[in-house]
């Protein structure tokens, strides 16, 4: 390379570097500032001096202060960026109100719902068992003392016909009533009233008018008597052998017709006031798996249970092929709404903080970005995933539903009322007689 050509490029790159500071030393004279030089700092410079002029805290425990993010050294939650307090003296914040930064929301992963009207559904979960119905059960009782002299029923749970025989009882008080009967049969003209007292002595003691009218046409006396099943359906109890003596009013059968069923569901105290007569619940039976039955809600026990603290609730269904059989689990579900109420403003559970009897959410006010104002409200029924809302909220108002306790959490460090400090003013760093932390660094590592 020849010498005037390396003279001729460094004239050059000298005159380029002074065009360059003088354009620098204009800039910064007339025109230029730290803050607009800051912005064309590189990211990750503006991010450094973002996090040094950020004091780091811990949401649970507010005494963990920081200049750097990573993690609270007593619970290991992530720490959340203490925005220094720039609304104290803005004019237009409201009372009980907190701030969050871009960056703090995102941290805090804060997350809005908007409050609105809807009809307050409730998903009601109902165990339950199948039972007989109780119109359909038919107990048989001795009406007359005597001595079982055959038996057709050998085994509870077997089936029978309405009419049929069960048991053929001797009782020689029948055998006397006859005698009686046929007496009064010769003065059934002259003295009615006899033959009549005569035939009722024999029908109070179960004997139908067909039975009492075959005893008179035959004109014998007849010593064994029929016990009939008054309905059609199955045994479900036996008292008696064959050969046994019974006395007046002894249990001897029980009949049930299974085909029609009823399917009783334990409601909790606090499901009651959601459930109501003519609902409709769909429920599974857990030795049925696959299939899914519907049916109506057609009574309530108006009586809760004194130890368990829950009340009845009648289903029917009609059981033809006799699948469903007592005393086999259901779960049941039962959608509805609040008996007499449409349409009311609802807000999330997961929205509530609750200060012993109060409840209290963080709306968002609508002149302020990412500003939190702190509020107590009056809630009604519950509704699922909602709650019902007497009073405190209008309607398009927006809550906090993820994030409200780093909310609280923020409110309490600035001084203003919130759930951890419902009177208001500013936090100690520690608590008597506990080893908050205090004596240590945010990194873990004490003091010296």
């Amino acid at each position: 390379m020849k010498i005037v050509d390396v003279l001729k490029n460094r004239n050059v790159l000298i005159t380029i570097g002074v065009f360059v500071l003088g354009l620098l030393f204009g800039w910064l004279l007339f025109g230029g500032s730290a803050s607009e030089f800051s912005k064309t700092l590189p990211v990750g410079h503006a991010m450094e001096d973002h996090q040094k002029g950020t004091v780091w805290t811990c949401s649970m425990h507010p005494q963990i202060r920081s200049e750097k993010p990573g993690k609270c050294p007593i619970c290991g939650m992530t720490l959340i960026p203490l925005e220094s307090d720039n609304t104290e003296n803005d004019d237009e914040s409201d009372q009980y109100t907190v701030k969050f930064s871009n960056a703090a929301m995102k941290i805090a992963e804060v997350e809005m719902s908007t409050i609105e009207k809807k009809a307050p559904y409730k998903e009601v979960y109902l165990p339950g068992k199948v039972m007989a119905d109780e119109r359909n059960i038919a107990a048989l009782t001795a009406r007359y003392p005597g001595r079982i002299e055959k038996l057709f029923i050998n085994y509870t749970g077997q089936q029978v016909g309405k009419g049929q025989v069960l048991a053929k009882i001797y009782s020689p008080q029948l055998v006397t009533a006859q005698r009686e009967l046929f007496e009064a049969l010769k003065f059934k003209e002259t003295n009615p009233s006899y033959y009549r007292a005569s035939r009722n002595k024999l029908k109070l003691w179960d004997l139908t008018d067909e039975q009492i009218s075959q005893i008179e046409s035959s004109g014998e006396v007849s010593f064994y008597f029929d016990v009939l099943s008054p309905i059609t359906g199955t045994v479900t109890m036996r008292n008696v052998a064959l050969g046994d003596y019974v006395k007046e009013g002894d249990p001897l059968f029980a009949v049930v017709d299974l085909r029609h069923v009823w399917v009783m569901f334990d409601a909790y105290e606090s499901d009651i006031p959601w459930i109501k007569v003519g609902d409709k619940i769909k429920f599974k039976i857990k030795s049925i798996p696959g299939e899914e039955f519907v049916s109506t809600v057609t009574f309530i026990d108006p009586v809760l249970d004194r130890m368990s603290r829950v009340a009845g609730v009648r289903a029917e269904l009609n059981n033809p092929k006799e699948l469903l059989k007592p005393q086999m689990l259901a779960s049941g579900i039962l959608k509805t709404m609040l008996p007499g109420s449409s349409n009311q403003l609802v807000v999330p559970k997961s929205s509530i903080l609750w200060t012993g009897k109060k409840a209290v959410v963080y709306v968002m006010t609508n002149d302020h970005n990412n500003m939190f104002q702190y509020r107590e409200i009056d809630l009604g029924a519950e509704a699922g995933d909602y709650y019902v809302v007497k009073s405190g909220l209008l309607e398009g108002e927006m809550v906090a539903t993820h994030g409200v306790f780093k909310i609280d959490a923020a409110a309490q460090l600035k001084g203003e009322k919130s759930m951890m400090n419902p009177e208001g003013g500013k936090v100690s760093t520690g608590m008597a007689g506990m080893d908050m932390g205090g004596d240590k660094k945010p990194d873990g590592k004490s003091k010296k």
